[in-house]
């Protein structure tokens, strides 16, 4: 694998995302992580509601978040994915999320593992080519 393709999803805060200290809670950057990886793979032409159609899903099987420092309410984050590493049946992907001034707010390493009938299976030629 190559140098990998990156891309970038802002994120408004909201007061809705904030903790009682003005400081977004931390169980909504994984949210906001879910959304950047779907994007990034609509980008490459990967629709997952399309091939969950054909039986085939992408299950997040590990998850490990750093924060860096807080994000606070009306910040406008940026959120740059990229899949890092691709095996028989899983990505991995890399984040990382900077505030409007690019401060460093979070790192985060996600391993999604495709299934079938609730079994891994080796991920499509069709979707490993794209990456």
């Amino acid at each position: 694998m190559g140098q990998p393709a990156k891309s970038h999803l802002a994120v408004r805060i909201y007061y809705e995302d904030t903790d009682c200290g003005g400081v977004v809670y931390y169980a909504n950057y994984l949210r906001y992580l879910e959304r950047a990886r779907t994007e990034h793979l609509r980008e490459r032409g990967i629709e997952l509601g399309t091939w969950a159609g054909k039986g085939l899903y992408f299950v997040v099987t590990r998850v490990e978040v750093h924060y860096k420092a807080p994000a606070r309410y009306s910040d406008l984050l940026d959120i740059e994915t990229a899949v890092t590493d691709v095996s028989k049946a899983s990505l991995t992907f890399s984040h990382t999320v900077r505030d409007q001034n690019g401060r460093l707010i979070a790192e985060s390493i996600v391993v999604l593992v495709c299934v079938s009938s609730g079994r891994p299976r080796r991920i499509p030629d069709e979707i490993i080519a794209v990456f």
